[in-house]
């Protein structure tokens, strides 16, 4: 899973790799202090990951993960290479999703390249840089798509009015994401990549005294508020990280090791097992299953299979978010 850090220069999203990463990178008062993006990889905080550890006796335990990249500031006319944007841009098509870093914090020895704080104005310059980056690439697979329905493609024309429904959107200064994901996840759309399709979460960079309203009413419940510059903890945007990607994790535990695997809800047991080893999918049989807290209720897999507490599920077992599992193969 890789997250792109994004916003205009001076914001803080330097500020935010470093205290996710705890990485010693360059943080620079001028813009466009970076250049290549920084990655780092986080650990998603978990309790359960401890407790299943401690009781297993693991001799090492694993967390799920996230990467996070941070990627140089955008600046008005991104879109059109201004300030190097085409670059930054194109390190966004590479992740999964997007926090947008927000400056609310008013310190005036802290330069803003707009010249003055305004939260909402931010948001639209950077939401703007990336529909009208999306707006470019419709436009030009549509040509080519045109071309293909004049000579007769049927594909190629009910394609051609997907794209259509995806312009105007964009020509009204819209997200992609405000389509649905139903209509995201039409072949054709899924391959262009559309920098607007990936889920966003917006860092509100300040105190909440700083934050009105207003801000969060734009940026509905997709937020998370820190006051960067005071140090405050960042875990609550790694698990809004998770959350919004619709990811949960299952546990795997025993003396070797405890572990947290990352999957999509709504994946069942066999492509769950696939996580684990490419070769379980196909040679599934069954899962014995127990929700984390029900284990460690039960103190040991013996004590809770004697409880009657495990579970057998089949291929159809839509995995759960907690879930330990031992897969037989």
């Amino acid at each position: 899973m890789r997250i792109g850090i994004v916003g205009l220069p001076n914001v803080g999203k330097s500020t935010l790799f470093k205290a996710l990463t705890r990485k010693e990178i360059l943080i620079a008062n001028y813009p466009f202090a970076t250049i290549d993006p920084n990655v780092g990889v986080v650990v998603v905080p978990d309790e359960r990951v401890e407790k299943l550890s401690v009781m297993s006796k693991s001799k090492k335990k694993i967390s799920a993960i996230v990467e996070f990249y941070d990627i140089a500031g955008l600046v008005k006319g991104a879109n059109e290479g201004e300030g190097l944007g085409n670059q930054f841009l194109a390190h966004i098509r590479e992740t999964s999703a997007i926090v947008q870093v927000v400056r609310c914090f008013s310190a005036g020895d802290i330069l803003h390249v707009e010249e003055s704080v305004n939260p909402l104005r931010d948001i639209d310059i950077i939401n703007t840089e990336l529909i009208l980056k999306d707006l470019e690439t419709v436009q030009k697979r549509m040509e080519k798509l045109a071309g293909e329905a004049k000579r007769g493609q049927k594909d190629s024309q009910k394609a051609l009015e997907t794209l259509k429904k995806l312009e105007q959107a964009f020509n009204e200064n819209s997200l992609a994401l405000t389509l649905g994901e139903e209509f995201l996840f039409q072949e054709i759309v899924k391959e262009l990549c559309l920098l607007t399709a990936k889920p966003q979460i917006y860092l509100l960079n300040g105190k909440n005294a700083d934050v009105s309203d207003e801000l969060k009413q734009k940026v509905n419940f997709d937020y998370v508020i820190a006051d960067l510059g005071a140090g405050e903890s960042v875990d609550a945007l790694v698990k809004k990280a998770y959350e919004i990607l619709g990811l949960i994790s299952f546990f795997t535990t025993g003396e070797d090791e405890t572990r947290a695997w990352t999957i999509t809800r709504g994946t069942k047991a066999p492509q769950a097992a696939a996580v684990i080893h490419t070769d379980f999918e196909k040679k599934f049989i069954k899962a014995e299953v127990i929700n984390c807290q029900k284990l460690l209720e039960a103190g040991s897999w013996q004590h809770a299979r004697q409880r009657g507490w495990m579970r057998i599920e089949g291929k159809d077992y839509v995995v759960q978010d907690g879930d330990v599992i031992e897969f037989k193969v």
